[in-house]
């Protein structure tokens, strides 16, 4: 399973143009998260991927993106750290931000040395971005599931393998939730509102984003 770019915004919580962004080199700094699936277009991210990004937009939230590049060289030059971002738990605080674990954080910006860090944020859990929900990535509505072993990752109706799209697309052609029975037993009609809800969701990073742009 691949994540198309507004997808993996929505589940996120980046803009479609900090994607767009973060995929570009600036400086002598490089890129913050290049998809690892496809980054030329289609550009395609990964679950690992999205894991990532959700961690970056945590950051942006308290440090600067030059100190989020900062903090990155230094991970991947100073340290020689070369997995998958979202193999790392980078912590902002103080002014600068952390590569940390349990036990104790290494300062990616300043230098100095090792400290304590004792609140640890949880990506997958949900958060809140300006104003806007952002659900937890596991669970993205009571009645959807994210898991990278069923169909790849893709959203499915809870305890199916039924992609949460096929549902939403035949409660837009008109089929009421409580019929939806009839095409996938065993999809609740509560559970075919909750798929609707999360398409909604989805396309409004879109529909955002053209909003932005004529204005």
């Amino acid at each position: 399973m691949s994540y198309e770019p507004k997808l993996a915004a929505a589940l996120s919580g980046a803009t479609l143009r900090q994607l767009s962004h973060w995929r570009r080199a600036t400086g002598e700094r490089g890129a913050v998260l290049v998809p690892e699936i496809s980054a030329s277009r289609p550009i395609l991210y990964s679950f690992r991927d999205v894991v990532a990004l959700r961690a970056c937009v945590r950051l942006r939230e308290e440090a600067s993106l030059q100190k989020i590049r900062r903090a990155l060289s230094t991970l991947r030059e100073g340290l020689d750290e070369r997995e998958h971002l979202s193999a790392y738990r980078l912590v902002a605080g103080g002014d600068t931000i952390y590569l940390a674990d349990p036990d104790h954080a290494v300062d990616l910006v300043r230098s100095k040395g090792n400290v304590v860090i004792h609140d640890m944020v949880d990506v997958l859990a949900p958060f809140y971005r300006g104003g806007r929900r952002i659900p937890d990535l596991l669970e993205p509505r009571p009645h959807v599931s994210i898991d990278p072993a069923v169909r790849g990752g893709e959203p499915v109706v809870e305890g199916t393998r039924i992609p949460a799209t096929e549902v939403a697309a035949l409660l837009r052609d008109g089929v009421p939730p409580e019929q939806i029975g009839d095409y996938y037993p065993g999809v609740t009609a509560e559970a075919a509102r909750d798929a609707a809800d999360f398409a909604d969701y989805v396309d409004s990073y879109e529909d955002a984003e053209i909003r932005q742009a004529a204005s």
